[in-house]
């Protein structure tokens, strides 16, 4: 322990550090309340990796037990398949129409929930709950919704007397809005959450400074909300772009990659080519392609919704 002699001349105690052996007990144990996430981290996530990366090498294949090291041979057929890039394409296509709506749409349900005093907690309920319901069970009901003749789409059509037979699911202009729409009406509720949140977090004072120099509500929008959100909005935008990229359930289960594949994501192609071709190491090469994508992405978005003094 040292001594320190401050300016008045009199003696203070330095704090005690501790010692050597008590910081590697704590460091020690502060692994041993981890270890159980690390080897379930490991089990489940790292050692997948690491054997996909190694399948994506050879020839592996379902209807055989023995895979040759092909190096990488797959990565070089995947990048002059044609229909990988259509894939691909569809995947970043679904991706550009569904993340503008996820976020402007989740936006203006947390603004008008913000402001509605009476049944709030209503509003929360009714726009959140949709999040919750399984894959199979939303698909199910806007596949009904966007049957032909008699589906509630063209009902509320017919409603406004227009007489349109639509194939919604069924013709390539209109199926991928169906799928967008769906996903926006299933999956607006997290991000609706995120910006609550995000509002309730700005201090109600900056509001009331800003009455008194005779703001408007548009003022205080895009002077005040918008600027106070910047964090939130990165990272609804963030997950919402990762999450588009991996899209696989609604395209498969509503279109089934129709009509003449311009529904069909990377994944379902990953799918089909591992479990219908038995090409497990070519499939494998084209999920690291995506999964290179999907790192790209997620990088430039941190890197663009940084916070201004972190990034100078």
């Amino acid at each position: 322990m040292t001594v320190d002699t401050g300016p008045t001349g009199t003696t203070r105690r330095a704090p005690a550090t501790a010692s050597p052996p008590r910081r590697r007990r704590r460091n020690l144990t502060g692994l041993l309340f981890v270890l159980p996430f690390l080897l379930a981290y490991a089990l489940f996530l790292g050692w997948p990796l690491v054997g996909g990366l190694i399948s994506s090498l050879t020839d592996a294949s379902l209807a055989s037990d023995e895979a040759r090291f092909v190096g990488l041979d797959n990565y070089a057929e995947a990048v002059g398949d044609p229909a990988v890039w259509q894939a691909l394409w569809v995947t970043v296509k679904f991706t550009l129409l569904s993340t503008p709506l996820l976020v402007a749409v989740g936006l203006v349900m947390a603004l008008l929930t913000n402001h509605l005093s009476p049944g709030r907690w209503l509003w929360r309920l009714a726009f959140f709950a949709p999040y919750v319901l399984p894959s199979t069970v939303v698909t199910m009901i806007f596949v009904w919704i966007f049957q032909p003749d008699f589906g509630l789409a063209d009902g509320l059509l017919a409603s406004l007397g227009i007489d349109a037979d639509i194939g919604w699911l069924t013709e390539p202009n209109t199926a991928m809005m169906s799928v967008v729409l769906t996903t926006v009406w299933w999956t607006v509720g997290f991000n609706f959450l995120l910006y609550l949140a995000g509002l309730q977090a700005i201090p109600h004072h900056l509001y009331e400074a800003a009455e008194l120099d005779g703001a408007t509500w548009w003022d205080k929008l895009w002077r005040i909300t918008l600027p106070m959100l910047r964090r939130t909005t990165g990272l609804v935008v963030v997950l919402q772009l990762l999450a588009s990229l991996k899209i696989f359930d609604q395209f498969y289960l509503m279109t089934g990659g129709g009509p003449e594949h311009t529904t069909r994501p990377v994944i379902q192609y990953m799918y089909q080519t591992g479990f219908t071709n038995f090409r497990i190491g070519y499939a494998s090469a084209i999920s690291y392609i995506l999964f290179a994508l999907i790192l790209v992405v997620a990088v430039a978005q941190i890197r663009l919704f940084r916070p201004r003094e972190e990034a100078s």
